[in-house]
């Protein structure tokens, strides 16, 4: 069983469904018990920084995704919150990867949204993409470029694309709105 991650934040839903395309089954909750249990954890989300983590600590939430040793997948916001600290009401967040993140320069239109491309290092959730593949990004907010990341995006300046520590795995791209690679990448996560 999938488990995702429900700590009112958007886009359960998207991510639900395409692991669903994909053959996996899975629930989205915030009920401790199914999240240890499940065999991976996907940790989804659209939404602001501060608000996110305020549940995320009222429901002891941080504390059990530190604990996790099964594969866990942060998605946008998700990747953010497994960062140090958020720019975005200076929030100080989960603390997996030693990263900030940061807004986007006031000469840069926010949000950063469509497709992109990525410069990707080696990572087995980012096996068979290369150079030429886009993905879809929707976000103002970004982490700085660190020894976790796994690839790195160009919107006027360099920030993760994706990062990886031990178990935890994150994407600012969605890749449940990223077509044909978005799906490869989710599988590749799913069969780790």
């Amino acid at each position: 069983m999938i488990a995702i991650l429900k700590y009112n934040a958007g886009n359960t839903t998207s991510v639900k469904n395409a692991v669903e395309r994909l053959g996996y089954p899975c629930v989205v909750s915030d009920d401790p018990e199914i999240i240890k249990s499940a065999e991976k954890v996907i940790f989804p989300g659209v939404g602001e920084a501060s608000t996110a983590m305020a549940y995320i600590k009222e429901h002891q939430l941080d504390t059990l995704i530190l604990s996790l040793k099964q594969p866990v997948l942060g998605i946008c916001l998700g990747l953010q919150l497994l960062c140090k600290h958020s720019k975005e009401n200076d929030t100080t967040c989960i603390g997996i990867f030693d990263a900030k993140v940061k807004r986007f320069p006031n000469n840069l239109i926010v949000p950063h949204m469509g497709w992109n491309v990525l410069e990707v290092k080696d990572s087995p959730l980012l096996k068979g993409i290369s150079a030429a593949d886009d993905v879809y990004f929707v976000h103002s907010y970004y982490a700085e470029v660190s020894q976790d990341t796994k690839a790195i995006c160009n919107y006027g300046i360099d920030f993760s694309a994706a990062m990886q520590k031990n178990n935890f795995y994150a994407t600012q791209f969605h890749p449940e709105k990223s077509a044909g690679v978005g799906e490869r990448i989710l599988k590749n996560f799913l069969e780790i």
